[in-house]
């Protein structure tokens, strides 16, 4: 067939062509001899010709061939099969969103999860390594969209109809008591369960009993053989026809287990997203969780905090269904009372477990007991009443070490009760030491894998440069340097921090103070923890991703003559607005705070403190306050003392936000007023109408003076209300 058309095209393109040399005609006859371009332009034209010629035979040798269905067909051979294969290999590249293995069996997607041991039960599909998108994805887009918390089940029962196979898979039945492999016949979508039989001869594994076929066909007659679906596993299948089915179950079992609370459906608020305000911060702190992004201390909380309100919710549950619904007897009101303090409670709860599901509260909030409290405890003095002298060092010369004995050594430990000890490790020499021991770091860069705790009152000090004594972190934990000790020194020593989850320096109780030290963060900076006191002297800090200074309710700081820069924030004083909360005593003198993603100074309060300080001396509008009236009792606001001058300042409004010093001493003034009245609110609220004064004021030390904020990206000071 192809031959013949080429055979035909040949002959008319000869044709042509020797009759355009000949100088002739179609019909025979000679003409003029053509000149130079009269035969370049008739030489196209009879390309042109040859060229449509060509195609109309090869169109009408097509057309014969398929006119005639006689016509014997010629084998395909392999060679013939290889190269159609490769044929439609190649046109199938243009498209990209086409599977390159659409040729053959699709096959699964997924992992197998191999079982350990002698196990005579089948591997099922790995499906809870998933990375957080993947849920995110799955939750947001298929499972849930925009439902509100009354419509999740319905949601999540159309989503599972939709993807999970309805019967004739294999899957493994899983409690806490025994696996046993069964058969799902049919699965209820809106219970969220499956009919399933068991696959015969029993495939089961037991722990801490023994279970027979006969025992296993008495479970199931007893459940009429249904089962909750997010207990099954889907048995492992390598042609992929039960992926989407074994991610489903996946994706119901982990929602069920980490993200729903029993007490979601209470909520009385039902118009939000359940996506937005539950599912995703939840989300979000699981898996910070497992990345150690979160301090163990906070975790135990919240876990804790989980436990106390299922056992609340579970309380005051009963009690509403033991309440009978027109009865009136006395038994009944007391129920109604403990049922409204079982709710209380219940709302106090969830509000703590919000602050931790939510990011951005969990840091500017933090948490108040002190979590994560040191594995070892203050040891005193040592029993013999001597006083050691560690001194670290990898290597030292002899020069160094006459250096040592003569600027440091002789002059201040030359005494009869002082001895010496060498170490290569600073955290093995701070863990050696007793009450009133010194540690003495001699120049190197040493590499600790472990927190440096310190629980008794000791000095470590750098022997050198700063620069020239670095103490580095590698590996993770809750913190890099950790005190609880009554008074504590550490003084010219770099300090670099990696993975420490709470903070380069945590001081939880005691007093520590800072001297001429570098702290190169990398998570968080230093963290002053209530009833702690910090005093940081000459020390420069940079690099945290949050604050770089965090000053908790009840502390004392004093920040004199630092560099706080290149961090999230300069310095966050959290919420102390509470009634329980005491004062903290706030120290600022001649920092350079600059270069800071956020605010210079921080200050986290609550939302209602604008409308609350209105009411302090005189109203917004102007007109005398009951309070100001006579035979009323007057609220004093509590003795502020600012730059050491003491003063009773009463805010009718909220002074201009500013940047500088006078700024953050009018804002945490104001803010500490407003404490004041609402702890004797509450003490009047309690029937004490005689309110103790010096019981409400308590000092609030503030001396703000000659810092410099440069260069933060939202300015020298700000609020952050919740």
């Amino acid at each position: 067939m192809t031959s013949t058309g080429s055979q035909m095209a040949d002959t008319v393109a000869e044709e042509g062509f020797t009759a355009v040399l000949s100088g002739s005609s179609g019909d025979g006859r000679v003409t003029d001899t053509p000149t130079p371009e009269e035969l370049e332009e008739e030489a196209g034209m009879m390309q042109m010709e040859m060229e449509m010629e060509t195609e109309t035979v090869r169109k009408a040798t097509v057309e014969t061939d398929m006119e005639t269905p006689d016509t014997p067909q010629t084998p395909h051979t392999r060679l013939d099969i290889q190269g159609e294969a490769g044929l439609s290999q190649d046109e199938g590249d243009d498209d990209s969103g086409t599977d390159h293995n659409a040729g053959d069996s699709p096959g699964t997607s997924l992992q197998r999860a191999e079982r350990v041991g002698d196990s005579t039960l089948p591997d099922v599909f790995q499906t809870n390594h998933l990375l957080f998108y993947e849920r995110f994805k799955a939750y947001q887009d298929y499972m849930l969209g925009d439902c509100k918390t009354s419509e999740v089940k319905a949601f999540v029962s159309d989503y599972l109809e939709k993807v999970v196979e309805p019967c004739d898979w294999q899957a493994v039945w899983s409690t806490e008591v025994f696996d046993v492999l069964v058969e799902v016949m049919d699965v209820h979508y809106s219970e969220l369960k499956a009919r399933v039989e068991l696959v015969v001869p029993l495939r089961c594994e037991a722990r801490g009993c023994e279970l027979s076929e006969e025992a296993m066909r008495d479970l199931l007659e007893a459940t009429q053989h249904t089962v909750p679906l997010h207990e099954l596993h889907v048995v492992y299948d390598e042609s992929g026809d039960f992926d989407q089915t074994a991610l489903a179950v996946e994706h119901l079992r982990f929602f069920y287990k980490h993200i729903w609370r029993k007490w979601d459906e209470e909520d009385e608020d039902d118009d939000f997203d359940y996506f937005v305000r539950c599912v995703e911060p939840r989300l979000r702190l699981h898996y910070d969780v497992l990345e150690d992004r979160v301090p163990a201390g906070l975790v135990a909380e919240y876990h804790a905090l989980l436990t106390r309100c299922a056992q609340n919710f579970q309380e005051f549950s009963n009690l509403r269904n033991d309440l009978g619904s027109d009865s009136d007897s006395e038994l009944d009101n007391v129920s109604m009372v403990e049922g409204l303090r079982l709710c209380e409670q219940m709302e106090v709860l969830k509000r703590k477990l919000r602050i931790i599901e939510n990011p951005l509260l969990r840091y500017v909030l933090g948490y108040k007991v002190n979590s994560g409290q040191q594995a070892c405890r203050a040891k005193g003095l040592r029993p013999t009443g001597s006083r050691v002298v560690h001194v670290v060092s990898s290597s030292m010369t002899v020069a160094q070490l006459t250096s040592l004995m003569s600027d440091k050594l002789c002059p201040d430990f030359s005494g009869d009760e002082f001895e010496l000890q060498f170490h290569s490790d600073p955290l093995e020499a701070v863990h050696s030491c007793y009450q009133g021991d010194v540690v003495i770091v001699c120049p190197g860069h040493y590499l600790v894998s472990g927190s440096i705790r310190i629980p008794d009152s000791v000095e470590v000090e750098g022997f050198g440069l700063t620069d020239e004594v670095v103490i580095e972190k590698t590996g993770k934990g809750d913190t890099f340097v950790e005190s609880t000790a009554a008074n504590a020194k550490i003084s010219n020593l770099k300090f670099i921090q990696h993975d420490a989850i709470e903070g380069i320096l945590c001081v939880r109780q005691g007093k520590l103070e800072m001297e001429n030290c570098v702290l190169q963060c990398e998570t968080t900076g230093v963290i002053v923890r209530t009833s702690a006191q910090l005093s940081m002297n000459m020390c420069d800090l940079y690099g945290s991703k949050g604050a770089g200074v965090e000053i908790y309710p009840g502390s004392v700081c004093c920040l004199v003559g630092n560099g706080i820069h290149h961090c999230k924030e300069g310095v966050l004083i959290k919420d102390f607005a509470d009634e329980l909360d005491t004062m903290p005593r706030i120290t600022m003198v001649n920092n350079v705070i600059h270069n800071n993603e956020g605010y210079g100074v921080i200050l986290v309060k609550p939302a209602d403190s604008l409308q609350e300080r209105g009411s302090v001396g005189v109203h917004l509008d102007g007109e005398e306050s009951d309070q100001s009236k006579p035979g009323t009792n007057q609220t004093e606001v509590p003795l502020i003392v600012v730059e050491e001058t003491p003063v009773e300042v009463h805010y009718a409004t909220t002074p201009e936000l500013m940047e500088g010093n006078d700024a953050i001493k009018q804002e945490l003034v104001a803010t500490s007023a407003k404490k004041s009245r609402r702890r004797r609110a509450s003490m009047q609220e309690l029937g004490l109408t005689q309110v103790d004064d010096n019981l409400l004021s308590q000092e609030m030390f503030v001396c703000i003076q000659g810092n410099q904020f440069k260069r933060n990206g939202k300015g020298g000071f700000g609020t952050f209300q919740y």
